[in-house]
């Protein structure tokens, strides 16, 4: 990158980005007077904008995709041959890259037997979600219809998996919602004094003893499916308390209730692991993901089951109702499974999940010191390379810090040339998380300009303070 542009070309860009673009989360308001930005070119862990500024990118791709980094010409290269040779057929049949994939997938993820590709993590819930439902109805007469979702967590952005959306505000103006889907309350141990009767020790199986109160009032027979982030992600980066995972594992099979876990954003090594879910030996019936699966470098999702939630749909073939009646138009293509594949290859040539290991610690202590400096940071939580700091006005109260002044140290850090992230319109009163998903190509000298930059923000946003 020579940040050399010629301003006729660059200036049309801008302006047709102006009078055209609808940009994803983003009030447009302010474009009247000021440039959107564009993002021009991206290496490794860098990224470019149209006036040459660089930056160093710290949460991949801006929402936790970009997980093998930029610039990457051998996933590029097998899209580009995969694509001259077949580049798309309806995925009521198969492809060599689809069939070749998928083995792949599944030798990560012991104890799921079967793919099913579609093209965004929203798609692939939706995919879920309909399977617990036909499933109900082929099975129990439609009455064990019901879902499950937690407080915080986020599964998409239909109106389906809005309905299973625990963000208020991103779920605001856009009901009335889907029926029979059914909040559980969440598990974040730094806010467990919100919560009434929550025990100091074993919080963990506390909280997944309160999943289990919402079947009972719902009643067992009536629930389907549990859905849950592994590490809640937009809702404040949450990692669960000890004893939480094993538990809700046993409430989920003592009420013959599928577990789903969405690893939209955990997925293929963001935490360390393949799965985010493979921290706490436990066993799901379905997976959810996306993001990482082909780090952007091609639209793929993708939602596995066992071969015990498989075969519930060709049971009786005489049926003509028993199959799962569904399509996914680009789950047909072909580029996602094969970007997919190089991915895959390239986080086991470099040791990828070793580096997300390692680097998350050093980035996890490099923020606890940033702590024992800035008495705004509350808590720090995370694994891998997927890290948060709550912002409060003080720690014995936790009252979080108003949404404005979190945006403006997102902002200084945008000015220094570093992108974080931030919770933002997700949880009224509680935008107050910092995020971090730097690609897992991270190394301490990123770490350390992240941090640095981090630094100089908190100091300024919060000198009055």
């Amino acid at each position: 990158m020579d940040g050399n542009f010629n301003e006729n070309d660059i200036s049309r860009v801008v302006e047709a980005d102006r009078a055209h673009i609808w940009h994803h989360l983003s009030q447009h308001k302010p474009y009247e007077t000021t440039d959107p930005r564009i993002i021009v070119e991206g290496k490794g862990m860098r990224v470019w904008d149209q006036k040459g500024k660089e930056h160093l990118d710290a949460v991949s791709g801006g929402v936790w995709t970009v997980n093998v980094g930029y610039g990457r010409e051998s996933i590029a290269n097998a899209v580009r041959d995969q694509l001259i040779k077949l580049n798309y057929f309806a995925g009521s049949a198969g492809s060599i890259p689809g069939s070749h994939f998928a083995e792949k997938l599944l030798d990560k993820m012991p104890g799921l037997d079967r793919v099913y590709y579609c093209n965004s993590g929203s798609e692939a819930n939706e995919k879920a979600f309909k399977m617990v439902r036909q499933i109900a109805h082929k099975r129990y007469g439609g009455k064990k219809h019901k879902i499950l979702y937690r407080d915080r967590d986020y599964h998409g952005t239909t109106l389906g998996c809005l309905s299973a959306g625990g963000q208020d505000e991103r779920n605001a103006q856009y009901g009335p919602f889907a029926p029979g889907f059914v909040r559980v309350p969440h598990c974040l141990e730094y806010r467990s004094f919100e919560q009434d009767g929550a025990p100091q020790e074993n919080y963990g199986v506390w909280a997944a003893d309160q999943i289990e109160k919402v079947i009972l009032a719902e009643g067992p027979e009536t629930v389907g499916a549990l859905c849950l982030e592994p590490v809640t992600a937009g809702g404040g980066v949450i990692c669960p308390p000890d004893g939480y995972w094993e538990r809700v594992q046993e409430i989920c099979r003592k009420y013959d209730i599928l577990l789903h876990i969405d690893e939209v954003v955990c997925g293929v090594g963001r935490t360390g692991t393949w799965f985010g879910y493979q921290h706490y030996g436990i066993q799901p019936d379905m997976v959810t993901m996306a993001k990482g699966v082909a780090s952007g470098y091609a639209a793929i999702a993708c939602l596995v089951t066992t071969d015990a939630v498989f075969d519930m749909f060709k049971d009786d073939a005489s049926d003509p109702l028993n199959y799962f009646r569904d399509i996914s138009t680009f789950g047909g293509c072909t580029a996602g499974p094969t970007a997919g594949i190089e991915n895959m290859n390239i986080i086991e040539r470099e040791n990828l999940l070793e580096n997300t290991t390692n680097m998350g610690h050093y980035m996890l202590d490099q923020l606890h010191a940033l702590a024992d400096k800035h008495g705004v940071i509350g808590d720090v939580r995370g694994k891998g390379l997927f890290l948060g700091a709550e912002l409060v006005t003080d720690r014995d109260s936790r009252a979080p810090i108003e949404e404005k002044r979190i945006q403006a140290v997102v902002g200084d850090c945008m000015a220094q040339g570093v992108i974080i992230g931030a919770t933002n319109r997700s949880l009224p009163g509680k935008n107050n998380t910092l995020c971090f998903s730097p690609a897992l190509i991270a190394s301490r000298d990123d770490i350390d300009e992240i941090i640095a930059a981090v630094d100089g923000a908190l100091g300024r946003v919060f000198a009055s303070a």
